[in-house]
C-alpha cells in the first residue's frame, strides 16, 4: 500500500515532533527513517531550516549541532527558566578542564602530550571523567613503544557545548604561563587534579 506523498508542511510537522519528542540532537540521517527513499537529504535539509526559521524569535530554537538537530531554550531565556527550575551545572576541577582545553585544541594527542603540556602528570581519573562524559575517546594509537592511545573530542563534546564543528571553538591564548582552559565551561578554584 503506498501513501499519498507528504506535502513541505506535513514533513516539518512530521520533524517537528520528532525533534520535540527526543531527548536528543537527531541527524538527518537519523530522520530520514521516517520517510521512504523518495524523501531525500536535501528535500529534509530545507524543510529543517524553513523549520528553523519559524521558531526564529522564539523562547524555543531549532539548532544544528556536531550530532544533528534540536529544540533548546533561547540563551537569552536562561535567567528566567533558572528561577523556575534551580540547577547548578556541574563543575569541573582545572586538571580535568586543562586537559580537556589540550586535547580539543591539538587533537589528536597521547596522555603524555597532554602532560608534557601541562607540565604535571595527568591522572586516570581525570581521563575517566572525560570518557564517562563522552567529551574524549581513544581514535587510534601512536605507532612508538607502548603504542599510547591517541585522545580525541567526540561529536557528543560539540554537541554539548553548542558546537557544530571544531572551527566554532572560540580562540585560544597561546599556551604558556596562563592557565588554559576553555571559555565555556566551568572551573573549579582548586589547582588538584581532584575529580568532581
Amino acid at each position: 500500500m503506498s501513501e499519498a506523498p507528504m506535502t513541505p508542511v506535513e514533513i516539518k510537522r512530521l520533524l517537528e515532533a520528532a525533534l520535540l519528542a527526543s531527548a536528543e540532537a537527531l541527524s538527518i540521517a537519523r530522520l530520514r527513517q521516517m520517510f521512504d527513499e523518495s524523501y531525500g537529504t536535501e528535500l529534509l535539509r530545507r524543510c529543517l531550516e524553513e523549520l528553523q526559521a519559524d521558531w526564529r524569535g522564539r523562547g524555543v530554537q531549532l539548532v544544528q549541532v556536531a550530532e544533528g538537530w534540536r529544540f533548546q531554550t533561547a540563551a537569552e531565556m536562561q535567567p528566567w527558566l533558572e528561577r523556575l527550575n534551580p540547577v547548578t551545572a556541574p563543575r569541573y576541577s582545572r586538571a580535568v578542564l586543562e586537559t580537556l582545553t589540550i586535547i580539543a585544541y591539538r587533537q589528536p594527542v597521547t596522555r603524555g602530550d597532554v602532560e608534557e603540556i601541562r607540565g604535571v602528570a595527568v591522572s586516570t581519573p581525570v581521563i575517566r571523567t572525560l570518557e564517562e562524559r563522552g567529551w574524549i575517546e581513544v581514535i587510534g594509537h601512536r605507532d612508538v613503544p607502548g603504542r599510547p592511545g591517541l585522545y580525541a573530542t567526540t561529536r557528543r563534546f560539540l554537541s554539548d557545548l553548542g558546537l557544530r564543528s571544531l572551527a566554532e571553538l572560540p580562540p585560544l591564548p597561546e599556551i604558556g604561563s596562563t592557565p588554559v582552559t576553555l571559555p565555556l565551561l566551568d572551573v573549579e578554584n582548586e589547582e588538584s587534579d581532584a575529580v568532581h
